[in-house]
């Protein structure tokens, strides 16, 4: 089979690549239908994720169908149409016992596309099965259901759950990509009074609007004395950090009102200052996390029943032997105005889009 395969920082390849096969008696083998790429992908290609070795075939969201299952499997069979999670959980250690998958001790956690061979291949091995992937309604397309394994999830439990979103807050997003825009449509759910977004890319303030931002502002117009003004000079309730950089990082710091919340969901592949010499006396509560993914069932619930703009992020689809070209527009998204790009979606209204 072919799968895309990182060598090292700024070198990968769409590429042959050995089939998997079951190794343990929870695993099961899935053929990949819809996959898309990820930003922490990209950091991985630029080197900022050191645990990823030379030879791993990248990738950790997909929906597919189960192809073969490993002796000890229960949830799912042969011809089963799944959703497979961004977070393996083995269910038995501490942590996956109190819900917090992204922690698992049992070889789970983020481990596809990471520390194991991921999904942006024509097949994936997914281990601990019966917790690792969901079975799919027929209602549910493809294309809606993959940005269901990651960044639904993360911008919903690191983002609006850690931040600990209420109805009349004013919410800061910082970052209106992917996992910021679904930051905004479900701290949304909450019925916050107001929602900020920032961004450098006009068509990110744009999509931002568009899911419900009741305010836009670009970094070059001065954010923060946009929220100073709309609260009153106390600040955000909650300030989400979606980008995974010191200066968005630091900015959050300085948004948030006393008594509020930075929940800081961007990958961060460099140091960031904690400014305490400004905030000791704030009682501010930062919040970082890996996605547990526990909410999946939930959101999967409500996106059968088109409560959640999923597909509405898609906006550029291709081939699954195209990941090339897809990586290509995905990472000059400021070019391209690329949001989510999938791969691969078996549907007759899935073609591909030009990369701008």
């Amino acid at each position: 089979m072919k799968g895309f395969v990182f060598h090292g920082p700024g070198q990968s390849a769409w590429e042959e690549v050995p089939d998997p096969a079951i190794k343990d008696p929870t695993d099961a083998i899935v053929r990949v239908d819809a996959v898309t790429i990820c930003g922490t992908d990209l950091h991985i290609l630029k080197g900022d994720v050191p645990e990823v070795g030379g030879g791993t075939v990248l990738g950790h969201e997909a929906v597919g169908e189960i192809v073969e299952t490993g002796s000890d499997v229960r949830s799912v069979r042969p011809g089963d149409r799944v959703l497979v999670s961004c977070i393996t959980a083995c269910g038995r250690c501490r942590f996956c016992r109190e819900g917090a998958y992204g922690q698992c001790l049992g070889g789970g956690g983020w481990i596809l596309g990471h520390r194991i061979d991921g999904t942006q291949a024509e097949y994936v091995r997914v281990p601990h099965v019966d917790l690792s992937v969901h079975p799919l309604p027929s209602a549910l397309s493809s294309e809606d259901a993959v940005l269901l394994a990651d960044i639904f999830p993360t911008a919903y439990e690191v983002g609006v759950m850690n931040g600990r979103v209420r109805p009349g807050d004013t919410v800061a997003v910082v970052g209106a990509g992917p996992v910021g825009l679904a930051a905004i449509a479900t701290a949304r759910l909450y019925a916050p009074e107001r929602i900020i977004a920032v961004d450098l890319a006009e068509s990110r303030l744009e999509a931002a609007r568009g899911l419900g931002a009741d305010a836009v502002v670009t970094v070059r117009d001065d954010p923060e004395r946009l929220v100073a003004d709309l609260t009153g000079g106390l600040g955000a309730d909650v300030v989400i950090e979606a980008v995974g950089v010191p200066e968005s990082f630091e900015m959050c710091t300085r948004m948030v009102r006393p008594g509020g919340h930075v929940a800081n969901v961007g990958v961060h592949g460099r140091p960031a200052t904690l400014h305490l010499e400004d905030l000791w006396s704030k009682n501010v509560t930062i919040t970082t996390g890996l996605v547990n993914t526990s909410s999946t069932p939930t959101l999967l619930r409500m996106a059968a029943v088109g409560r959640l703009p999923t597909s509405s992020l898609v906006t550029h689809t291709f081939a699954l032997d195209s990941m090339e070209e897809a990586y290509d527009v995905f990472s000059r998204a400021a070019d391209t105005g690329a949001l989510k790009v999938v791969l691969g979606a078996r549907r007759h209204d899935i073609l591909a889009v030009p990369a701008a």
